[in-house]
């Protein structure tokens, strides 16, 4: 099923004007070993920044919750990865004795046993419940319960919506979520272009061959013909628009096949295969998605270069 689904988006993708293929297709095995490779290089500044938050500031974060320490609520975090932030926000719950529950949300039931298992040894003591599955309907299943909850959508990943999109995910999520309950956002901020870029084009290469990478996947997964060495990888950002992006570029006219189905798609010289889209925000920015949905701004958070903010957001 997963292999038919992507076969159809690359399709679509291919078939579309400007091309363009979902980057959710850039996380293979050999892609997440590259992204933890440009998560680690000096250009990529957005998991320090964020990280410097939760390190300097985790105490007040809690504070700003203004929970009662002995009613039980549920953290329930989106797409929890490694959970290294969390934890120091963990840490700061168990030691002033909070009553909670660890709530981490993933497709990837390895992702979540590892987590796991790192949480145990770190606080036996903190109460975790993984929770293998698609955000939403995890959701939906939790939304039955009236806990009180505060939900955690860290590491930009908002960023990689329109939005539009953004504003029907802050939708939906709202109709999962009570009155008072509250969404902890991390986002990259707006800033100048000799921050932004280096961060989407490392001088050591890694997110070039991150993006060349997906030719592969296509190659190995789809039967393609993808010769990568005739393609380049290339990032874009203006602090105007707020978006950065990356796209492969074709360095010739060439055709592609797709054995799996036989299909060809041809591809001019300096045409762009649009591979991810990475928005940055400002409080403007965030109020305008928020409007109708429910949420309203309740604190900031930014770390000590001004780079990076976690928003509280809390349902009236």
């Amino acid at each position: 099923m997963a292999e038919t689904q992507f076969l159809q988006d690359v399709h679509n993708g291919l078939s579309d004007t400007p091309k363009h293929i979902s980057s959710k297709y850039l996380y293979d095995e050999i892609g997440d070993e590259l992204f933890i490779k440009i998560m680690g290089c000096d250009d990529y500044y957005l998991t320090r920044a964020e990280d410097d938050i939760f390190k300097n500031l985790a105490s007040d974060i809690v504070t700003s919750f203004n929970l009662e320490k002995n009613v039980h609520f549920d953290l329930i975090e989106l797409g929890a990865g490694d959970g290294t932030k969390t934890l120091r926000l963990l840490e700061v719950l168990v030691e002033e004795g909070y009553n909670f529950s660890y709530l981490p949300v993933d497709i990837s039931e390895n992702v979540l046993e590892k987590l796991e298992t790192m949480i145990s040894l770190k606080l036996p003591s903190a109460e975790i419940r993984k929770q293998v599955g698609d955000y939403f309907q995890i959701l939906e299943q939790l939304s039955q319960s009236n806990v009180k909850k505060v939900v955690f959508f860290l590491g930009s990943n908002i960023g990689n919506m329109t939005d539009d999109i953004a504003a029907s995910f802050f939708q939906r999520l709202s109709s999962y979520l009570s009155a008072d309950d509250q969404i902890f956002l991390g986002v990259d901020l707006i800033k100048s272009a000799d921050i932004v870029l280096p961060a989407y084009s490392d001088s050591a290469g890694f997110t070039k061959q991150f993006n060349l990478n997906l030719l592969t996947r296509i190659n190995r997964e789809l039967g393609g013909n993808f010769d990568i060495d005739k393609f380049d990888h290339q990032a874009y950002y203006t602090e105007e628009d707020g978006i950065a992006s990356s796209a492969l570029i074709s360095l010739e006219d060439q055709v592609i096949t797709l054995g799996q189905s036989g299909k060809t798609f041809a591809f001019s010289e300096g045409e762009k295969l649009h591979t991810e889209v990475s928005r940055k925000y400002d409080d403007d920015v965030i109020m305008n998605i928020l409007k109708g949905t429910g949420f309203e701004i309740v604190e900031k958070f930014t770390d000590s270069r001004g780079l990076f903010a976690d928003y509280l957001f809390k349902k009236s």
